[in-house]
C-alpha cells in the first residue's frame, strides 16, 4: 500500500516498484484507486487506459484501475448470483445518488477488491500475483481509506458485511501480507506529514511499516574533485572575464544555491529517518521528471539498490 502527501510522486514510485518487481522475476499487479488513470502513460508509450479489466505491459507487468461501482457490481453478482437484477439496480439513478452520499463504501469495496485479487490462484493452485502494489489515496484520505474495515467490523455485529470486512482487516494487519510504504520528499512539510502518518498508523491503524521512500533527492552538486567549487567561484576577481559563460559572481550564487539545496535535502532525509525510526530509501531527483519507462528504469535501479543495502 503506497501513500504519501500529494505531489511526492507516489504514483511514479508505484510504477517503479512494478518495474523493480518484474526485473526481480515477480508477477506484479499495480492497482490504481483514484478517479483518473496515470500508470499506463508511465509504464508504456501506449497510454490507453487499463480500466477495471486491466492490461499487460512488456515483461508481464500488469495494471488496473479499481472502479468502486464495478467492484460493487462484481461483489453483488458473486453474493446474489442474479446478474440481471444487479445490473438494473446499479443503473438506477436513485440508487447511485444514495451510494454517492454514503460514507466509507468506496473505500471498503476497493479494499475488498484488493483482498479478492490477493485470493486469486493460478492454474497450479499458487497465488496468481506475487505482489500487489496499490496506489492508495494521498496521506490525508489514505488513513481513512485503510481504517474503514476496522470501523465496519466494530460497528456491524454479524452477517456477510462484517465477515468480509473482517477478512480485509485481517489481510491489512498481517505483516506477512501487507506493508504500508510512505513516500516523502526531502522537504519540511512532506517530512513532518510522513512522520505524523507513521505515528498514526502505528497507534491506530495497525498496518506494518518497515521503510520510507524519499523521492527526488538531489545528487551532490559538484564533481568529487571540486567539492568547494562554490567557494572557488566566489573567490574569483569580480572583474574576471570568462568568455562564453556568465559573470563569476552569478555562477558563485548559483553554485551556493545548489549546495544549499543539496545540504537541506540531506538534512531532511536524516530527519525523516530519525522521526519515523525507519530506513529511508532514496530515489534520485530527475530533472525532466518521470515521463515513461526510461525514467522508471532509473528509479527501479535505485529501489533495488536500496533493497540490497
Amino acid at each position: 500500500m503506497v501513500t504519501g502527501k500529494g505531489g511526492t510522486g507516489k504514483t511514479s514510485v508505484v510504477a517503479a516498484l512494478g518495474f523493480a518487481a518484474t526485473r526481480a522475476g515477480r508477477r506484479a499487479l499495480l492497482v490504481e484507486t483514484g478517479r483518473d488513470e496515470n500508470l499506463p502513460r508511465l509504464l508504456s508509450h501506449d497510454a490507453r487506459p487499463a480500466g477495471y479489466a486491466g492490461r499487460t505491459y512488456e515483461g508481464g507487468l500488469r495494471s488496473m484501475r479499481s472502479d468502486p461501482y464495478e467492484a460493487l457490481a462484481e461483489y453483488l453478482r458473486i453474493q446474489l448470483r442474479v446478474p440481471g437484477v444487479v445490473s438494473r439496480v446499479l443503473r438506477n439513478r436513485g440508487f447511485r445518488q444514495l451510494m454517492d452520499a454514503a460514507p466509507g463504501w468506496r473505500e471498503l469495496i476497493t479494499l475488498g477488491k484488493v483482498w479478492h485479487l490477493e485470493q486469486q490462484k493460478d492454474a497450479r493452485g499458487g497465488p496468481l500475483h506475487d505482489l500487489l502494489i496499490v496506489d492508495a489515496p494521498a496521506t490525508g484520505h489514505g488513513l481513512t481509506f485503510l481504517d474503514v474495515p476496522r470501523v465496519v467490523v466494530s460497528a456491524v455485529r454479524a452477517g456477510p458485511l462484517r465477515r468480509h470486512a473482517g477478512a480485509v482487516e485481517a489481510m491489512l494487519k498481517d505483516p506477512r501480507d501487507t506493508l504500508l510504504l510512505p513516500v516523502a520528499l526531502p522537504e519540511e512539510l512532506p517530512a513532518r506529514e510522513t512522520a505524523e502518518l507513521v505515528q498514526r498508523v502505528r497507534e491506530g491503524v495497525g498496518i506494518a511499516v518497515d521503510r520510507v521512500v524519499v523521492n527526488a533527492v538531489p545528487a551532490p552538486p559538484f564533481p568529487p574533485a571540486l567539492p568547494d567549487l562554490d567557494a572557488r567561484l566566489a573567490a574569483l576577481p569580480r572583474d574576471a572575464a570568462l568568455p562564453g559563460i556568465p559573470d563569476p559572481a552569478v555562477l558563485a550564487r548559483c553554485a551556493a544555491h545548489l549546495r544549499g539545496r543539496f545540504e537541506l535535502a540531506r538534512e531532511y532525509v536524516g530527519r525523516i529517518a530519525e522521526w519515523t525510526a525507519l530506513p529511508a530509501v532514496e530515489l534520485p531527483w530527475l530533472p525532466e521528471g518521470v515521463r515513461g519507462p526510461a525514467e522508471l528504469e532509473r528509479l527501479a535501479s535505485a529501489l533495488l539498490a536500496g533493497e540490497r543495502a
